[in-house]
């Protein structure tokens, strides 16, 4: 790779880290109810929202009322966006004239934006109206990522505070109190992912990404062409519309999809390198900086340092992975007389399915992060990669999406992997295991179960049903005929469906492009999945954080396993990335695995 790739590849780590901490530590401002430097603009702004929408923000719930309201407010989100779908033809604003989308399609689309999956079976600029894109998928990303960064407010609540029996009850009569929901989502909304996507938006206005209410515009080709007919075609229909509104908090929030259908490869999505790197940036930016405001809130930043550790170091080798394996290019085009060595006129490597704008280095980049980050915005096709290429993507998603991960989804799963590391650490040396004080036992480890079991058994059973039934397999057409019956039956094939619902299972969104899902078996499986994905694993989170902050802290003894250490960050790392190999590596072996060997001998599908 050449020496500009490797310093663009260092510029964003460096910038990354040295933002989690400002951001980080206004953001445990945010949810300690701390006076922030925004207050005096928007406090009366909340208190007013407050007000007009009945909630005492004094009145603390205890997890079940916390878990209810978060799926009730996300359930009306869900409905709501499944009918401005359905009944888009008949609302304003709506330039192209766009019909209803089909119920399957509006279905999953709405379980897709309401759990901050954010995967898109259609094209954006032939398929939803701007009322649909302003109203509907803008607002659900804001409201789905705070829902997220709410449920880790009160995870850390749970770990940080102390509520035993024979204190008095909180305000509102309740014991054992997690935070205020409601209260939660606005300051979350209001004071963290509003500013910033204010800010983020205008900086890619200044470099050209759109944000207009005209019409498409019809424009004439600077050299003509014909079709496939033989026509002459002279003309060209640019879709516009309110984009860089929409892409900056579906960067921010972990949302990921794309205002239109090739996502952030679209030079109206993401016009120049500064773009590029600010949407980058914008990914992997809040989940990283929840990290330090995790420290901040249980009162020991060390263990904010050590999480964040963790997850650098398995995201780091995984990125590089991807980032040499594509910078290798693929055999089959050397034996075919390609030229992938990086070069001064090109950047080598395998170029198909990415911007040259961008070349190999941001282009893996933006792929390991987006993965990592449960975000599935794309600049670059990912089905084009080679297999150990895709292979990083895949697993990184695969783990979990707890390297970085989710706005705060991301950081309460790996809080989770470190509740089981101090478990089994303790069933090692004989003692009862304690996170932060908390005695770690039979009930926290159930709910622990739940939450890293139900996203690898949602993976392999719905791309179990996508490769053995005749509906299913409907999607992995090949691409290079498209019109035929011709399948990708062999391992790509397989790794397209593995991709898939690996993506969906772990609320990403991103996707192999060669797997054509807009059908109802996939939309209505696919759909499934992303629901069980989002809340089997947020409610049993809450139910451990109203278990914690009932019990007393234990001050910590010779016995006591210290978690902010680069031992304990080593066994954390060993855990997650253990159970990761157990869940996936046979059917890894079926798809990029097995593909990678036959590469290597020049045989593809």
């Amino acid at each position: 790779m050449t020496l500009i790739g490797w310093a663009q590849i260092g510029l964003y780590m460096l910038v990354l880290l040295l933002l989690a901490k400002p951001l980080g530590a206004f953001m445990a401002r945010v949810y300690n109810g701390e006076r922030t430097w925004l207050d005096p603009v928007l406090g009366p702004v909340e208190r007013l929202l407050y007000r007009l929408s009945g909630v005492r923000p004094d009145e603390e719930m205890n997890w079940k009322t916390y878990a209810i309201a978060m799926m009730l407010f996300n359930a009306l989100g869900l409905f709501l966006l499944y009918g401005l779908q359905r009944l888009q033809g008949f609302l304003p604003l709506n330039p192209m004239g766009l019909g209803a989308v089909t119920p399957d399609s509006s279905f999953n689309t709405a379980v897709s934006f309401a759990s901050n999956t954010n995967w898109q079976g259609y094209g954006g600029e032939v398929t939803m109206s701007y009322l649909t894109q302003m109203v509907g998928l803008t607002v659900q990303n804001f409201v789905s990522a705070a829902t997220g960064m709410a449920t880790l407010a009160a995870f850390c609540r749970g770990l940080a505070r102390h509520t035993p029996p024979a204190s008095p009850p909180l305000a509102g009569g309740i014991r054992g109190g997690v935070g205020n929901f409601w209260v939660d989502l606005v300051r979350t909304t209001l004071y963290i992912l509003l500013p910033l996507a204010i800010v983020g938006a205008l900086i890619l206005v200044s470099q050209g990404v759109a944000q207009t209410l005209s019409t498409y515009q019809t424009v004439p080709l600077l050299q003509p062409t014909t079709d496939a007919d033989g026509n002459a075609i002279t003309e060209q229909v640019l879709a516009l519309g309110p984009a860089a509104s929409q892409i900056m908090i579906k960067q921010l929030g972990t949302n990921g999809g794309g205002f239109f259908n090739v996502n952030s490869s679209h030079p109206f999505e993401n016009s120049t390198p500064l773009s590029n790197f600010v949407e980058m940036l914008a990914i992997l930016l809040i989940p990283a900086a929840l990290c330090y405001t995790f420290g901040k809130m249980v009162e020991d930043t060390r263990q904010g340092w050590a999480v964040l550790a963790a997850m650098t170091l398995m995201f780091v080798p995984l990125m590089l992975t991807a980032v040499i394996a594509e910078q290798n290019g693929n055999p089959l085009l050397t034996q075919l007389g390609a030229d992938q060595v990086a070069g001064e006129l090109h950047s080598g490597g395998n170029m198909e399915g990415k911007e040259v704008r961008f070349g190999i280095a941001n282009s893996a980049l933006w792929a390991s992060a987006t993965t990592a980050a449960s975000n599935g915005s794309v600049n670059s096709m990912h089905d084009s990669y080679t297999p150990i290429g895709g292979l990083a993507p895949m697993w990184l998603m695969q783990l979990g999406e707890v390297i970085y991960g989710g706005v705060g989804s991301g950081l309460y799963g790996l809080l989770v992997f470190a509740i089981i590391a101090v478990f089994v650490a303790g069933l090692m040396v004989g003692r009862t295991p304690e996170y932060l004080g908390k005695k770690i036992e039979v009930y926290e480890m159930k709910m622990a179960a739940i939450i890293i079991l139900v996203p690898p058994a949602v993976v392999l059973l719905a791309t179990a049903l996508a490769v053995s039934t005749t509906a299913g397999q409907g999607a992995l057409y090949n691409a290079h005929f498209p019109y035929t019956t011709i399948y990708n039956t062999g391992p790509h094939g397989f790794s397209e469906a593995l991709y898939a619902y690996s993506s969906q299972g772990n609320n990403n969104g991103s996707a192999f492009a060669g797997f054509g899902a807009n059908n109802p078996f996939h939309n209505l499986l696919g759909g499934i999945a992303m629901l069980f994905a989002r809340y089997w694993l947020a409610i049993p989170t809450l139910a451990i954080a109203g278990s914690l902050v009932r019990k007393k802290k234990v001050p910590p003894s010779a016995g006591t396993l210290p978690t902010h250490t680069p031992l304990f960050i080593g066994w954390v790392i060993g855990v997650v990335i253990i159970v990761g190999a157990l869940s996936f590596l046979p059917a890894l072996a079926l798809g990029p695995i097995v593909e990678q060997l036959l590469l290597a001998q020049g045989v593809t599908f």
